[in-house]
C-alpha cells in the first residue's frame, strides 16, 4: 500500500513542479492551458477505449471472407488466419490513426476502421460487384491520399459547399439502416423470401436466431443504462452462452459457437493454431490491386469511401467538440485541419496495411464527457490499442452472429441523425429520403449517395429554387446519370 502511495504522491508531485513523467506530459499537451490534469485524461482514454474496442472483434468479423459471405480471403489460409491478420491490422490502423490525432493535432478523439465502409467495402465493392478485395483496398489508399492533399492546400471548405446539405445529413441514417439490415440477417432474423424478398427469420426454432435476440436486447439493455463497454459485453456474453449450450450439449457443435468448442470439452490448441500475426498476405496488396483498375469504376468507389469518409469525421469532429466545449462563436472547431489530416493520413495507412477506411469515433464522446481535453487522452486510446494486440486470439473465437450484434445496436444509434433533416422543406425531404432508402434497399452506400445528388438539383429546380444550386451539384449529379446509364445498359457488365 506505501509503495502505490509514494507512486502516486511521486506522480502529482511531478505534476506541480513540472517534473518527471507526468510533468512531461501536462507540459507537452498544454493540460493547464485546457484545465485538466493526467489522471483525468488517461481514465477519459480508457473509458473512449472501452467504447469503441468492439471494433477489435466486428471489422475483421465483417471483412473476412467466408462461406457465402463476400470480403477478403487469402488462398491457402483458413478464416480464423484471416481473421487474426485483419484484427492485427485493425488494430494497428486504429494505434497509428489515434496516436497521430493525439501527438500532432492534440485532441481527444479517437479512430479506427469505421462501420458501414467496412460493409460497403465487403459486401458492395467485393460481393455484389465482384471487384477484387486489393482493388478495393487500392481505392481505399488513394481515398486517403486525395483527403490528405486536399487538407494540406485548404480545400476542406470548397468541399463541404460542393455536397449537398440534405444529402450529408442523410448519409448517417441511410448507413444506420444498412449496417442494421446486414447484422439481423447474419443473425437469422430477417431471411431471404421470395414472395416479399425479406421476412422473419424461424427465430423460435433457430438456435442462432433465439441467441442472437437474447444478446441484442441484452446489449441494448446495457448501453441503455450507459454501461462503458457495453457492446463487447454483449458480444462476449452472447459468444459465451453459445459456448456453453454446445459444451453441455444442448446444441450441435459448430451451430452458435467455433469450431473449438466441442460437446463436453475445449479444444484450445485449435483456436490457438488459426492465430497468424503475420499480416504479409495484406500488406502492400493494394500495389496489386492498383495494375487491376477500371477507371470509371474505381472512381466511384473512391468517390464513395471518401465523401463518406470525410463528412463523417467532419460531423463527428464537430459533435464531439461540442461536447467539450471546443467550438468557436460560429460553431467551427479551431484548427480542424489537424484533425482532419490525423484521419487522412489513418485511412492511407490501413489501406496499405489492408483494412478498410478509417474514420473518427463518436464514441470519443464518451471520453470527452468524462472530462478528456487533450490528446494525452488519444495517445491512452492508442496505447491500449497496441496492448490489445495480445488478445488477437478473442476475435477469431466470437462467432459472427455475435459480433454483428454491434451492427444493429450502432445501426440504431445512427438513425438518430435523422432528426438533423428538416423535412417540412420538399428540397431537403426527397434528396434526404431517396439517400436513406435507396441505400439499404440496393445494399449500396455508393447507390444512395447518388440518388440524393441526382434528385438535389432536380427538386430546387422544380421548386423554382433554381439560384441555390451551385455549378458543382449539376456536375456531380450528371456525372452520375451517365453512370448508371452505362452501369444499367451493360457496357460494364461485371464491373461496380
Amino acid at each position: 500500500m506505501s509503495t502505490y502511495v509514494d507512486a502516486y504522491m511521486s506522480v502529482h508531485d511531478g505534476e506541480s513542479d513540472g517534473s518527471g513523467i507526468a510533468g512531461t506530459l501536462a507540459d507537452f499537451f498544454d493540460l493547464d492551458e485546457h484545465g485538466t490534469d493526467v489522471r483525468t485524461e488517461v481514465l477519459a482514454g480508457l473509458t473512449t477505449f472501452l467504447t469503441m474496442s468492439y471494433i477489435v472483434v466486428v471489422n475483421p468479423s465483417i471483412l473476412a471472407a467466408a462461406d457465402g459471405k463476400p470480403g477478403i480471403g487469402v488462398a491457402g489460409l483458413a478464416r480464423p488466419e484471416v481473421v487474426s491478420m485483419l484484427a492485427v491490422v485493425t488494430i494497428v490502423a486504429a494505434a497509428v490513426a489515434t496516436l497521430t490525432m493525439a501527438l500532432y493535432a492534440n485532441r481527444p478523439f479517437a479512430q479506427a476502421p469505421g462501420l458501414g465502409l467496412n460493409a460497403f467495402f465487403a459486401f458492395t465493392v467485393v460481393g455484389a460487384l465482384g471487384i477484387p478485395w486489393q482493388t478495393a483496398l487500392a481505392a481505399v489508399v488513394v481515398e486517403g491520399v486525395v483527403f490528405v492533399a486536399l487538407t494540406l492546400v485548404g480545400a476542406r471548405e470548397y468541399v463541404i459547399r460542393l455536397f449537398p446539405a440534405p444529402v450529408k445529413f442523410a448519409v448517417g441514417t441511410g448507413i444506420g439502416l444498412f449496417l442494421a439490415l446486414i447484422g439481423l440477417q447474419e443473425m437469422n432474423l430477417v431471411v431471404q423470401d421470395p414472395a416479399t424478398l425479406v421476412t422473419l427469420g424461424p427465430v423460435a426454432s433457430d438456435p442462432v436466431a433465439v441467441l442472437s435476440v437474447l444478446g441484442l436486447f441484452v446489449t441494448f439493455g446495457l448501453y441503455a443504462r450507459g454501461l462503458r463497454g457495453s457492446i463487447v459485453v454483449g458480444i462476449l456474453g452472447t459468444t459465451l452462452v453459445g459456448a456453453a449450450v454446445t459444451f453441455l450439449g444442448l446444441v450441435a457443435p459448430g451451430t452458435v459457437a467455433p469450431g473449438f468448442v466441442k460437446q463436453g470439452a475445449i479444444a484450445l490448441p485449435e483456436l490457438f493454431a488459426g492465430v497468424r500475426y503475420d499480416v504479409s498476405p495484406l500488406a502492400g496488396a493494394f500495389v496489386t490491386g492498383l495494375s487491376n483498375v477500371e477507371a470509371f469504376s474505381f472512381a466511384l468507389v473512391v468517390f464513395t469511401f471518401f465523401f463518406v469518409d470525410f463528412f463523417d469525421t467532419a460531423g463527428t469532429l464537430v459533435g464531439v467538440g461540442q461536447a467539450g466545449d471546443f467550438l468557436d462563436e460560429e460553431g467551427n472547431l479551431p484548427d480542424i485541419d489537424r484533425p482532419l489530416l490525423a484521419d487522412a493520413v489513418g485511412t492511407t495507412v490501413g489501406g496499405m496495411l489492408g483494412t478498410s477506411t478509417v474514420t473518427t469515433y463518436i464514441e470519443s464522446a464518451s471520453g470527452v464527457e468524462e472530462g478528456g481535453r487533450t490528446g494525452l487522452t488519444a495517445l491512452t486510446v492508442g496505447l491500449l490499442f497496441v496492448v490489445s494486440l495480445a488478445f488477437v486470439p478473442l476475435a477469431t473465437a466470437i462467432p459472427l452472429y455475435a459480433s454483428h450484434i454491434a451492427l444493429v445496436v450502432i445501426g440504431v444509434v445512427m438513425l438518430r441523425n435523422v432528426a438533423e433533416i428538416a423535412w417540412d422543406d420538399i428540397t431537403y425531404a426527397v434528396p434526404a429520403g431517396m439517400t436513406i432508402l435507396v441505400m439499404p434497399f440496393t445494399f449500396s452506400i455508393a447507390y444512395g449517395i447518388a440518388a440524393g445528388i441526382v434528385s438535389y438539383p432536380l427538386v430546387k429546380l422544380a421548386t423554382g429554387r433554381g439560384d441555390e444550386i451551385r455549378a458543382g451539384h449539376w456536375v456531380l449529379a450528371g456525372a452520375f446519370v451517365v453512370y448508371f446509364f452505362v452501369r444499367t445498359s451493360g457496357v460494364l457488365t461485371g464491373q461496380l
